[in-house]
């Protein structure tokens, strides 16, 4: 049977592909013979395929043995090699392979490998070709002869003599290094053969083994895929056939420490696996893997990390003997020294930390690991909790809460307790470091260690540490880190459920740190109590109490209020209550607290469905109505009926008469309707029903509601509906407007704008705001044309001032400015002319004393000037692109200060311009501040901004005071930072630009010393209020203009200012005693000390000044004993800051030479600066010799 199957498959085979056997069948005429003759002759004809493919294996029949292997690497062709060997006999087998050696030798004596690599590298004639084809041809028949071996291995039989075979994979092996670049086919089946034969464990496997480790080694590098990672994993045996010590194992070593680089290796099981194996080839080896890994820590992705420590963990665990004592001596305890010893700072700390983690991890589940960490930690870890250095305490700190705890398990029962006592006492000390972070961190393991270990733990040990935690350290007055840490570390004992009845007694202790004055306190605290509603461990009212809650939501920041509003959500909205429940919990809230109940639904969608809102809406609108009925039913006697809705139980309680509760039901539904306003414009349905549901009571609440506090959110609410909605109100709101009273409006004003802008009416505004405004004075025109025009005298009293005040609200609000801004040009041109009759008024009131102006009273003219300068601008930014019409108005505006009001400053007396200082100062203080701003948003091109800082000039030589020194600094701030983002015509105009930049500098620190000199007390208020716009623009030109001349004037300016000042100081001294070294910033002069103070700041400015500083002394800018004194006390002052400079001992060191060529002042008589010299000598000295 066996005989009959082999014969069939032979014979599909013949017929499948085989040609040469089935030109052979085909001449056969006994093909067509009797059916008993068919089985033997396919047995014969299988047999006959046997010895044919065994004879092809020949120098004369390669045609014929190149076609087999063709066949068998053709998957669609039924022939197959394994099965064709498989069925060879022994003696056709040895036979077969000592062919193969043959033909194999044959081919390499004819065409020696050492040779292809040149025939391919060089081009050209037609021998060359010949060579190089015939080289293809005999790499054709090395890939057949592989594949014919790479087959046999699979089916060698120990009894089988397969030594020709053997000398075949050797050759094969040897010839590898000859083969071109070009070649891929043969070398990948070489590389298969020798995998095969290493997995098989032949004879020769070591240098089969060795090729096919560095050659799938050499692969997995150059690709992405990891099957020839996986391979790898296969064969890493092979890697013990190399010797560590030898020359030619270099490369195999470089290759193996980029497989710890390689993401691939990282991310695939195999490729750690593998990894983890290297620590075991030798143990000089580990080192450079723990150096290599080391070193690319810092970029490694986090996710990754892991991975790592699963590399070390494994490795540790395969390890034994010295491998082992390598490992934990060289890589694990050394990543617990970095974990104690780098700095948090350090981008390599955290993920150091995530490596011991895992260790700390499976020292639950793997045996062996508590002990390792025990004995590795103990020399390192508690010298690291005494370390003098705060930040080592600190990160020894963490390692221990997470290792906790850390003990030998081998240890009897005394021990063990005397270990884990010994650690509660670590922990004590933790929480009363004097260092803060330290501080934290105990806070933190306190929380954990209890949290985990609450059942095991002594009771009396769990009180004393909770106690010290909410007692003392949530009160810690030195740090708001400490405070925070405790609220942010609380919740990990909450997860705990049997910690719960001793926190409830505890928590309410720490109530008032709901008032804490740190925001992150506040906040931490209010996600205490929401875990404490979370995890039900108490009634979070009664740890703080309602009142408590509601004075912070009424005042407090916004992330703490949208935490406290998501605390008492469901105390006040309950969504799953009643609807009336909603409306008496926000009649509650409004009596409990108004404010906060303001706050509380501005946030209220952020934590429930919008429709949700909607439909309180409208309870509270029912609400309003019942109330609203109830009212007219008890003065008419009875009830109109109107409307039929269902009225909530507060209607017997409230009555229209509780004004405050009324008012903050209609501000409540003002600010829920706000909140849903984008939701209600994609749901027209509901927006339409919402309009018509109000439109139909409003005009009611107006009659009803009369107080001012129940109006403005009347008003509010008609400006969401259309006009259309409410025509009777509508139609009456430009007359409310006209009939103000100036002086007296109330603030019912703004909800009125409001109202007319969002129904489109703003042209009625602008035309009311017009008619009130001067007008300019018209040209003359002949009597003729005068006598023949009608003129019609409007009798309503003109109220500009009142004009004013609209018009600041319309172009203060966005919205109402946007509306503004959208009326026809003409107009907005009409209502600039008027507001720009303002500057008449103002020069009245200057040069006029006493003189009532012709339109404006004082306030209101300066308003109005600041109305026509703000409008210009917003004018000039919706019509940019038709020219600089607008921007020029602005200028003429400069242009008349310069003129009409710095002249005026100029010729007047001081006495006289005591009188008009308000004036003054605020049209200059008006001026300046729009300036900054039209610069701020890059409207203003670099001529505008010259003429700006020109003007600048002409004020700080005009004006006495020092008002407009900050906005002066704005300014220069604004022009050195925009000047890189706009396009500017000409180099000329940026060199112009900063030179004028770089002359109301220093003109504005001349000024600023000349203050401190004169009036000491101003200067003082002067330097506390330039601090901040100062260091912004000392900090925009270092961060924008390095190294360019305007970076380098403004440095020479700081420089020539502090030496100017401290020398003057030095010179005025009348005792030696006195001329004492400062020891501090607090030791310079007050001039000298701000800007000092202000360069320490900044690494990069301080670096900055000291070079220029150095440059002005080498350059004899600075120059004589005093003036290098005062630069030696500026170089001291500096060196004690926390950003120290290298360059400040280059400095000291030039100052020191300079002051050397002084020296024959030494030979002169006791005078101030010979005591100078000898002072700052030895400070420099003993200064660079530290």
């Amino acid at each position: 049977m066996v005989t009959r199957r082999r014969a069939e498959r032979g014979r599909g085979r013949g017929r499948a592909g085989l040609n040469l056997f089935r030109a052979r069948e085909t001449a056969d005429p006994e093909d067509e013979g009797p059916q008993n003759k068919c089985h033997m002759k396919h047995s014969s004809s299988v047999m006959e395929k046997r010895e044919t493919f065994v004879q092809a294996v020949s120098k004369e029949l390669i045609g014929e043995f190149l076609q087999f292997v063709q066949l068998a690497e053709d998957a669609s062709d039924p022939f197959n090699l394994n099965e064709l060997l498989d069925e060879l006999s022994r003696k056709q087998k040895e036979e077969l392979w000592e062919r193969l050696k043959n033909l194999l030798t044959d081919v390499l004596l004819e065409s020696p490998v050492d040779g292809w690599q040149t025939v391919e590298t060089q081009g050209g004639d037609n021998m060359e070709t010949d060579h190089g084809s015939k080289m293809e041809r005999n790499i054709e028949i090395l890939h057949a002869v592989t594949s014919v071996i790479l087959a046999s291995v699979s089916v060698i039989n120990e009894h089988e003599n397969y030594e020709a075979l053997l000398e075949c994979a050797v050759i094969l092996n040897g010839i590898l290094y000859a083969l071109p670049e070009s070649e891929r086919k043969l070398p990948s089946s070489i590389q298969d053969l020798c995998v095969t034969w290493w997995e098989k464990g032949l004879p020769a496997k070591e240098d089969m083994g060795k090729t096919a480790f560095l050659m799938l080694l050499r692969k997995s590098l150059q690709t992405k895929t990891g099957a020839d990672i996986c391979r790898l994993w296969r064969i890493h045996q092979a890697l013990y056939c190399f010797d560590y010590d030898l020359e030619e194992s270099r490369e195999i070593k470089n290759m193996l420490l980029e497989c710890f680089i390689n993401v691939n290796y990282i991310k695939k099981e195999e490729g750690r696996r593998f990894l983890s194996s290297l620590f075991n080839w030798n143990v000089n080896f580990i080192k450079m893997i723990h150096g290599t890994i080391k070193n690319q820590l810092q970029g490694l992705q986090k996710s990754l990390v892991v991975h790592v420590a699963e590399i070390y963990f494994r490795a540790w665990r395969k390890a034994s003997g010295k491998i082992l004592e390598a490992i934990e001596n060289d890589c694990i305890q050394d990543i617990m020294y970095h974990g104690i010893h780098l700095p948090r700072r350090s981008p390599v700390h955290p993920k150091v930390r995530e490596v011991l983690s895992y260790f700390h991890c499976q020292k639950r589940v793997r045996q062996g690991v508590e002990e390792m960490l025990y004995r590795l930690y103990k020399p390192i870890l508690w010298r690291g909790l005494k370390a003098r250095n705060s930040e080592v305490r600190s990160n020894a700190a963490l390692l221990f809460v997470e290792a906790f705890p850390v003990r030998d398990p081998h240890l009897n029962a005394i021990e063990m307790d005397s270990e884990i006592q010994r650690q509660f006492e670590e922990l004590y000390s933790l929480l009363e470091d004097p260092y803060p972070l330290v501080r934290s961190t105990g806070i933190l393991g306190v929380c954990k260690i209890t949290s985990k270990y609450w059942e095991v733990m002594p009771a009396t040990v769990l009180i004393d540490l909770l106690k010290k935690v909410t007692g003392e350290l949530a009160c810690d007055t030195s740090s708001a880190d400490v405070r925070c840490s405790v609220f942010k570390c609380l919740p990990i004992i909450l997860d705990n459920k049997l910690s719960h009845p001793l926190l409830e007694q505890l928590l309410p202790a720490v109530r008032y740190s709901l008032h804490d004055n740190s925001e992150k306190v506040r906040v931490a605290f209010v996600d205490m109590l929401l875990k404490v509603k979370a995890v039900r461990a108490a009634k979070f009212w009664k740890i703080c109490p309602m009142e408590h809650i509601l004075v912070r939501l009424e005042s407090d920041s916004r992330p703490v209020c949208r935490r406290l509003v998501n605390l008492i959500f469901n105390s006040f909205l309950p969504v799953n209550q009643p609807e009336e429940v909603w409306c008496e919990r926000c009649v509650t809230l409004l009596q409990m607290n108004h404010a906060a109940a303001r706050r509380f639904y501005q946030h209220a969608h952020e934590h429930t469905a919008c429709t949700n809102i909607a439909k309180l809406i409208h309870v509270i609108r029912q609400c309003l109505n019942a109330c609203v009925r109830k009212a007219v039913s008890e003065c008419a006697e009875e009830d109109d009926g109107r409307e039929k809705e269902n009225v909530s139980v507060l209607d017997k309680t409230l009555s229209v008469s509780d004004v405050a509760s009324m008012a903050g039901l209609l501000e409540i539904i003002v600010i829920l309707w706000k909140s849903i306003h984008r939701s209600m414009e994609n749901n027209k349905e509901a927006k339409v029903y919402t309009i018509d549901k109000f439109a139909s009571v409003l005009p009611e609440y107006l009659k009803v509601f009369q107080d001012d506090r129940c109006k403005i959110p009347l008003f509010m609410l008609m400006s969401f509906m259309p006009a259309s909605a409410v025509p009777t109100f509508s139609c009456g709101v430009i007359s409310t407007l006209r009939n103000q009273e100036e002086g007296a409006a109330d603030r019912s004003y703004c909800t009125l704008l409001d109202c007319l802008c969002s129904w489109g009416h703003v042209g009625h505004v602008l035309e009311l705001i017009c008619d009130w405004l001067p007008e300019e004075q018209p040209q003359r025109k002949s009597n003729s044309v005068s006598k023949r025009k009608v003129q019609i005298h409007d009798t309503r009293p003109v109220k500009p001032e009142l004009a004013v005040v609209y018009m600041e609200y319309m172009l203060t609000h966005p919205k109402n400015r946007e509306c503004l801004l959208s009326a026809p040009r003409k107009e907005l041109n009409h209502l600039l002319k008027a507001l720009e009759t303002s500057k008449a008024d103002l020069e009245s009131m200057l040069h006029l004393p006493g003189a009532q102006p012709q339109h404006f009273s004082e306030a209101a003219a300066l308003r109005a000037f600041s109305l026509h300068c703000r409008l210009s601008i917003h004018l000039h930014h919706k019509f940019c692109t038709e020219g600089k019409m607008y921007l020029s108005i602005l200028e003429d505006t400069g242009f008349w200060l310069e003129s009409k009001v710095l002249s005026f400053i100029q010729d007047q007396e001081e006495e006289y311009l005591k009188l008009h200082r308000v004036v003054y100062q605020q049209i200059i203080q008006t001026y300046l501040t729009v300036c900054k701003d039209v610069v701020m948003v890059g409207l203003g091109d670099c001529k505008f901004q010259i003429q700006l800082l020109q003007w600048s000039l002409g004020i700080m030589n005009t004006v006495k005071g020092f008002f407009y020194v900050s906005l002066l600094l704005g300014i220069l701030k604004e022009v050195t930072g925009i000047s890189l983002k706009q396009k500017i015509d000409s180099d000329e105009e940026v060199a112009t630009l900063f030179d004028t930049v770089q002359k109301v500098f220093q003109k504005m620190l001349e000024c600023m010393a000349w203050s401190f000199r004169k009036q000491p007390e101003e200067g003082l208020r002067l330097l506390y209020s330039v601090q901040t716009p100062l260091h912004d623009f000392i900090t925009t030109v270092q961060s924008w203009h390095t190294d360019t001349p305007v970076h380098r004037d403004m440095l020479s300016t700081l420089i020539a200012a502090s030496v100017v000042e401290i020398s003057h100081r030095l010179r005025k001294v009348s005792d030696v005693e006195e001329l004492t070294p400062p020891e501090c910033l607090s030791d310079l002069p007050p001039f000298s000390r701000c800007l000092i103070g202000i360069i320490m700041k900044s690494p990069n400015v301080v670096r900055s000044f000291l070079d220029e500083l150095k440059a002005c002394v080498t350059s004899d800018d600075i120059e004589g004993i005093v003036c290098l004194t005062a630069v030696t006390h500026i170089i001291l002052v500096i060196n004690k800051g926390k950003h120290k400079s290298s360059t400040v001992k280059d400095v000291a060191a030039t100052v020191h030479r300079k002051l050397k060529t002084f020296m024959e002042i030494t030979l002169e008589e006791d005078s101030m600066e010979r005591f100078l010299y000898e002072s700052s000598s030895r400070t420099l000295g003993a200064f660079l010799n530290s």
